[in-house]
């Protein structure tokens, strides 16, 4: 007996639980037995020796609140962590032979035991107020009457297990979770829909808190910024109590909720189009759905699967206490809408949320509520491990929602994201979905984009490839994974000018000028002018000496004569022979005209205006705003006088070496002074005439 009673006084209550629960009020009781009813695992018939009836058909029960609610889940799951001890308990102390208790009434004593032997078996505390349950004060009172046989059989399963607590008993993969669960800090987001983060941090203060630098540095009323969501909070875990109770929290100013969801979040937010709507595949958490509202609120959210009236209550209820005012309910599931649905046409992201393993988290029970997901999925959590049976169910599942999502042909992005550790749900889900050919399906295909979140440059990142991102399940944060899919960018045909103008005008870029519209007719003349328009080697030769010659003029002319005003109309005249005018002839001097035929790629001064002497089709008239040039005033290098009543000037003559067959001729001008011009003054010679001293060559 001093064994036994050293063992009892070793025994501990469980790490996860508060004080709170030693005085649960029948109704917790009653409902996790219903809940337990629904999840515990059943073994095959010859390995059967507790029976549990066969109601298992009977409906989950309706909470209250979400305590409530967590307390009945918490308590089903850690009976179900230890079905198994809690059985060999009933056996070896005689108690499951010795009650006449109906088999449908064995997960409510399953329960209770779980509970009486946390209390180190000592009676419950009963309030007055609460609601008396029958089957719970029958079980109770049988319990205690056995509570001597059923410490000693505790008692021998630990001394048979070596086991200083029973947590000792559970496998090593569980009993980590549970550490993890006490370890990882609080993360909560800012609802800036109703409250500005300097209000927030401003009331943090006068409650007492100071911030701190980092995560590690947590104790205390302490908090700190998260390093990758800015609008996210991180508090130490032992606060979660205190935080449910502030006003800020209650009134959804503050939300807690696990970091990787917030990651999710942000990446939609980066990815976002602002003109365009977001698909919710899957009404997995409402704080989520509400998350993405606070930040992309100038677009519709359309949710997904939310079928049932009560939950569309809930979530509007939810929805409106947060301030949220662009968020559409669809009660069709997700792969059951048509990617044609009229509702969805300005949607280019979708957001996948599918329903997973949940490997990656610490916390089982806020995973399912949080998610509404499946309560069958704590059978695993409660082993420490996922069946691959069920793994495999679940990567059924997912690529079939990703491949749904792929047919929406609006639709550009698609982000995946999950809570599982598995590369089943991850990896490889996302490679299959990519290999499919998706026949019928306009557009583009999916390929992997990198992850856009900030978090390339943090340790969390570390295990990331270059297409995924993966955030490590830690005694800091919860596990998760994201992928984007994002269609492949089409080969852009090649635009013709006259298709990069059309385009600038539609945008307003031109001011009002207008521009014929490109047809393919005129694409092919072009492609097939540019094909058939092929020069001899003697014609761009020719070709050539014409440029260089226009240049070398347009050089010789610059520095002495002022520039010449062009006309832009006149510019784009297109002739089948360009004439430059003769100047007037007033200094005697014979001026020389030359005529030349105009080839298509003809440059009028220089290569680079080309296309200044082409002139559009008429088709293709572009309307042209007239700009006035202003020139500043002439001075002339030479001094030939000084008079005040010298205005006018003769105009510039231009003069010419002609070419014959390929040989230069002798100069057009006289060298010498002509008769006509002996005994004119010095002063009468014009100085803009240009005297070229030697041929050109």
């Amino acid at each position: 007996m001093e064994l036994l009673s050293n063992l009892i006084s070793l025994e501990g209550g469980s790490s996860s639980w508060p004080t709170e629960k030693v005085n649960y009020p029948d109704q917790i009781f009653f409902n996790a037995a219903r809940i337990f009813q629904h999840i515990h695992r059943k073994k095959p018939p010859d390995k059967t020796v507790v029976s549990y009836g066969n109601d298992s058909g009977m409906p989950l029960p309706a909470f209250k609140d979400e305590r409530f609610q967590r307390w009945c889940y918490e308590l089903a799951f850690n009976s179900l962590k230890y079905q198994d001890l809690l059985e060999t308990i009933l056996l070896v102390s005689g108690f499951y032979h010795s009650q006449p208790l109906p088999d449908e009434m064995t997960s409510l004593v399953v329960v209770m035991l779980y509970d009486f032997q946390d209390r180190k078996f000592q009676r419950r505390c009963i309030s007055n107020n609460d609601e008396v349950v029958e089957d719970v004060r029958e079980v109770e009172n049988f319990l205690n009457s056995y509570k001597t046989k059923l410490a000693a059989a505790l008692a021998k399963c630990r001394i048979k297990y070596a086991a200083p607590t029973i947590e000792y008993i559970l496998p090593e993969t569980v009993r980590k979770q549970e550490q993890r669960a006490s370890t990882v800090p609080l993360y909560a987001w800012i609802n800036t829909a109703k409250i500005s983060l300097t209000e927030v941090f401003n009331t943090l203060k006068k409650e007492g808190f100071t911030q701190a630098e980092s995560p590690s540095d947590l104790h205390g009323y302490t908090y700190c910024l998260d390093e990758h969501c800015q609008d996210l909070l991180v508090f130490p875990t032992h606060l979660k109590e205190e935080l449910s109770s502030m006003e800020m929290f209650i009134d959804y100013k503050i939300v807690l909720q696990d970091k990787s969801h917030s990651i999710a979040v942000h990446s939609v937010k980066m990815l976002h189009n602002m003109d365009s709507d977001i698909i919710v595949a899957n009404p997995s958490s409402g704080f989520t759905i509400a998350h993405l509202s606070v930040l992309t609120s100038q677009c519709n959210i359309y949710v997904c699967g939310v079928k049932s009236e009560s939950r569309n209550e809930e979530l509007q209820e939810l929805f409106m206490n947060m301030e949220c005012k662009n968020i559409k309910m669809l009660k069709e599931s997700f792969t059951d809408i048509d990617p044609g649905d009229p509702r969805l046409q300005k949607a280019n992201l979708i957001l996948l949320l599918p329903q997973c393993s949940g490997s990656g988290v610490s916390n089982p029970v806020e995973f399912i509520l949080n998610e509404h997901g499946d309560t069958s999925l704590l059978q695993d959590f409660s082993q420490g491990s996922v069946s691959t049976e069920r793994l495999n169910d679940l990567a059924k599942q997912q690529l079939s929602e990703i491949n749904h999502a792929m047919k929406f042909n609006k639709v550009h992005t698609i982000l995946y994201c999950t809570r599982s550790v598995y590369q089943e749900e991850n990896e490889n889900v996302i490679k299959q979905a990519l290999q499919l050919k998706m026949e019928g399906t306009k557009g583009q295909p999916y390929g992997l984009s990198p992850p856009v979140i900030p978090l390339c440059h943090s340790s969390e990142n570390e295990s990331a490839c270059d297409k995924f991102f993966r955030m490590e399940l830690s005694d800091k944060c919860n596990g998760c994974f994201v992928a984007i899919m994002t269609r492949e960018t089409a080969p852009s045909p090649s635009l013709s000018p006259q298709d990069v103008l059309a385009r600038a005008a539609s945008k307003g870029l031109l001011n009002g000028i207008k521009v014929g519209k490109s047809s393919r007719k005129d694409d092919k003349k072009r492609k097939s002018k540019a094909q058939s328009h092929k020069t001899t080697s003697a014609t761009l030769n020719a070709q050539a000496k014409i440029n260089e010659f226009i240049n070398h003029e347009n050089i010789m002319m610059s520095p002495r004569t002022p520039k010449i005003q062009h006309d832009q109309t006149t510019s784009h005249k297109n002739t089948k022979n360009l004439r430059l005018p003769k100047a007037p002839n007033q200094s005697g001097i014979p001026t020389v005209s030359i005529t030349m035929k105009h080839p298509s790629n003809f440059s009028l001064f220089s290569k680079d205006r080309q296309t200044s002497a082409i002139r559009p089709k008429p088709e293709e008239k572009i309307q042209l705003k007239p700009v006035q040039i202003i020139l500043p005033p002439v001075t002339t290098p030479f001094q030939y006088s000084s008079s005040p009543d010298v205005k006018n000037r003769s105009p510039v003559h231009y003069y010419h070496q002609r070419w014959h067959s390929g040989t230069r001729s002798s100069p057009q001008y006289p060298l010498t002074p002509t008769q006509s011009s002996i005994g004119k003054t010095r002063e009468s010679i014009p100085f803009t005439t240009v005297l070229h001293a030697k041929p050109w060559h």
